[in-house]
Formats: structure tokens, sequence, C-alpha cells
């Protein structure tokens, strides 16, 4: 395939075309070159090891806090539940 590939590049180069088709094999190459950039940012100005570092807080919020069961709950009868969401009939007709 490497074969191929520069065969390819060296006939587009002989007709005067640079890089005509190989916009993925750049693509690739400059993706694995990123790879091998320095970090430019800082992640932190103090060190890890330190004991005395200033830390943020640690705090606690349950998961399931507003929870609250619903269980035993007594039934309502169920034909005052029905006539509760049932449409009412209209008086004109």
């Amino acid at each position: 395939m490497l074969t191929l590939s520069r065969a390819k590049f060296a006939a587009s180069a002989a007709r005067g075309r640079h890089f005509p088709g190989h916009w993925p094999l750049l693509a690739v190459i400059a993706l694995a070159l990123s790879g091998c950039m320095p970090a430019t940012t800082q992640v932190a100005a103090a060190d890890p090891a330190d004991p005395a570092a200033r830390v943020a807080p640690v705090g606690y919020r349950s998961a399931i806090a507003p929870y609250t069961s619903l269980r035993p709950a007594t039934p309502a009868p169920w034909r005052a539940r029905n006539d509760a969401v049932t449409p009412q009939p209209k008086q004109d007709r």
C-alpha cells in the first residue's frame, strides 16, 4: 500500500499537482504528530505531594435525598377515582 501511495504521489508530482488526493493521509500524519507536541498549559501550580497544599473542601450530597416513600398507601375506591377524571357531560345536548 505504501508503494502504491508513493507511485501515485510521484505521478501527480510529475504532472505538477501536489497532494491531489492525499488529504486523508496528510490528516493522519498531522494527527499522529500532534500527539508528540508538549502541553502548553500548566495543570497545577502546587506540588501534589505537598501535604500543606490548599485544596477545595469536600462536600457530601446524597443522590436520593429528595426521595419520599409512597408506600403503604391506602387506595381510594375506584368508582370515586374514575368519576373524578371523567369529563362532565355538556348541558346543551
